[in-house]
């Protein structure tokens, strides 16, 4: 299962000379969510608070997903994954990045039920369930097996909205069997 910390917004420096003018698709406004609820960006850290990931969690049709939008290379890895050669069905060989790792999830007040989670890592998919703290600010995921009692929970970190450029927000993957009519 995917691993939090905050990472702050940064801050303008007045006195620094103006920086060239960016691109238009640079300049978006980033999208504002509604911080009650899980949608928004997240970030999952491991143990030692480095940054494994962050996820962008929408709503749609009543339904909570979450999507690899940012992967970080951890100590001793050689380089990242890259597709998720482990998966099955429509995300067999799809793209990390844009993968959606947490589907379906159902909102019932601060708690998400009845979802599941990717692991690309093996492509093992496992129940899940989330609960959002009272001030929005994390996440708590849980993947298990079975019963909830048999699984593991890791605490996300919300980021700020404009934490990633919404022209830099990948689009969701699919594998290419699922791109092929």
């Amino acid at each position: 299962m995917p691993n939090p910390s905050k990472a702050a917004a940064p801050t303008p420096n007045p006195s620094k000379a103006a920086a060239p003018t960016p691109s238009p698709s640079k300049t978006a406004a980033p999208a504002s969510y509604d911080h009650t609820t899980a949608a928004g960006l997240w970030q999952e850290t491991d143990d030692q608070g480095r940054p494994g990931a962050w996820f962008l969690f929408v709503e749609k049709d009543g339904l909570y997903r979450g999507r690899l939008v940012k992967g970080f290379k951890q100590p001793g890895e050689q380089k990242l994954m890259l597709t998720c050669e482990k998966c099955t069905g429509d995300q067999k060989d799809a793209p990390m990045s844009g993968l959606t790792i947490v589907k379906d999830m159902k909102r019932k007040g601060n708690k998400y039920v009845d979802g599941n989670i990717l692991d690309p890592r093996d492509g093992t998919v496992y129940h899940a369930q989330m609960e959002l703290s009272a001030d929005g600010e994390q996440l708590a995921v849980r993947g298990y097996l079975g019963i909830p009692l048999l699984g593991q929970t890791q605490i996300w970190t919300r980021l700020p909205d404009d934490a990633i450029a919404p022209a830099d927000i990948p689009e969701e993957s699919v594998g290419p069997a699922a791109t092929q009519e």
